[in-house]
């Protein structure tokens, strides 16, 4: 069996017609779009093309969308960028417990270094938000309310819309991190009533190290970078040309498939979902069954470590990952599952396995016929597995 790659969370394979797109950008047309001659010209213009398509797939208008290098840097802009611009009069920000990294750590910086006031909204045992847990912590002093559209690890999709209308009854600002969402469920920012909404393209078979940052016309950003014009100040740097126009291929054609490819990663993963559970006793499925994306699948296997059961499947080429590829080797339960209230045991027996359109029904009875051979031999050596069954 060739590898199996069973980690496009992670990231993707670039889309042989994205990368078609992009090369007239890397080659012949390679000016700056910044400069006043043919060449910034032509490149200016394949530059406003690709944000007039990429603000057509999320339902804004051009000038609302902003490039950056990803979704870090998106959520980065969104988080500091906002509490900055309104440090004088508010100083309380509100985050998700299951946000990622690049949403989580801005807010502690924020609250550790620059004395902002920071609480964390609680997820029930699937990773959900209820609403009341907004009203209870949002005041007057809230400047941006933070919540992932759909978890990096679980794949469990948030209610966006109700808490975006409860912070806008308080004068506050409301940013979800869409990157995993994008291209694989719809992105509507006037449905979700978000102000602030990031994504990048090499989850969906995009190029690495371009993203674009949506912000709702009228709010005010303070810029964290300094240097030059470009983005309206709001990203100064040379505008990535090619990254644009591999973007905004890439989101054309996860909008075509969207429908298929949606229907195809819930038929796969129920199947492999099923035959896990069907061959290996001691396993819980975190997240939603209902509320999720699809192709997302996480797994906690009972009595071993998830980084160990990783590293057994690689020497048999299958690819799958224990969280976040953001913290890969960290040995504590993932802050997700935490939130969730998953067992510190089960935690760190998690395993994600993320589907992709390469994924078949074969490679999955490959993983199936593997992993529980895995399963048991670490089991049989983990004492902890069996001081439970004891």
């Amino acid at each position: 069996m060739e590898q199996v790659y069973l980690d496009h969370n992670a990231t993707t394979p670039t889309d042989p017609e994205v990368v078609e797109a992009m090369l007239p950008y890397l080659t012949g047309s390679f000016g700056n779009a910044s400069s006043v001659h043919q060449f910034g010209r032509d490149a200016k213009v394949a530059l406003e093309n690709a944000r007039e398509q990429v603000a057509a797939v999320i339902k804004c208008r051009p000038a609302e969308l902003y490039f950056t290098s990803g979704g870090t840097e998106s959520d980065n802009i969104a988080i500091l960028g906002t509490a900055y611009q309104y440090r004088k009069v508010k100083n309380h920000l509100i985050i998700g417990a299951t946000e990622h990294h690049a949403v989580l750590e801005p807010a502690e910086h924020l609250k550790s270094r620059e004395g902002f006031d920071l609480d964390i909204l609680p997820v029930d045992n699937e990773g959900r938000i209820v609403p009341d847990s907004l009203t209870d912590r949002i005041t007057d002093n809230t400047s941006v309310v933070s919540v992932m559209l759909a978890n990096n690890e679980t794949g469990t999709v948030q209610d966006i819309e109700p808490l975006a209308r409860i912070t806008h009854q308080y004068d506050a600002l409301f940013h979800t991190d869409a990157v995993q969402a994008i291209g694989k469920i719809d992105v509507d920012v006037a449905a979700l009533d978000v102000d602030l909404l990031s994504l990048t393209a090499h989850k969906i078979y995009g190029p690495k190290g371009v993203g674009a940052l949506f912000i709702r016309q009228g709010v005010k950003i303070a810029p964290l970078f300094y240097g030059g014009g470009h983005e309206k100040r709001r990203r100064p740097g040379t505008e990535n040309v090619a990254g644009a126009v591999g973007l905004a291929r890439t989101l054309e054609i996860a909008q075509k498939r969207l429908q298929d490819d949606y229907s195809r990663m819930s038929e796969l993963a129920e199947y492999f979902i099923d035959g896990v559970m069907g061959k290996i006793p001691d396993v819980h499925f975190n997240g939603s069954r209902q509320h999720r994306i699809p192709s997302t699948v996480s797994l906690s296997f009972e009595g071993i470590e998830g980084e160990s059961t990783v590293l057994s499947l690689d020497i048999k080429h299958i690819a799958a990952s224990s969280g976040s590829a953001c913290t890969s080797g960290v040995t504590e339960p993932s802050h997700v599952l935490m939130a969730m209230d998953v067992p510190p045991i089960l935690g760190q027996g998690a395993v994600r396995f993320s589907l992709g359109r390469s994924t078949t029904r074969e490679q999955l009875d490959y993983v199936l016929t593997e992993l529980p051979p895995i399963v048991e031999h670490l089991r049989s050596m983990s004492p902890i597995y069996k001081s439970i069954k004891q």
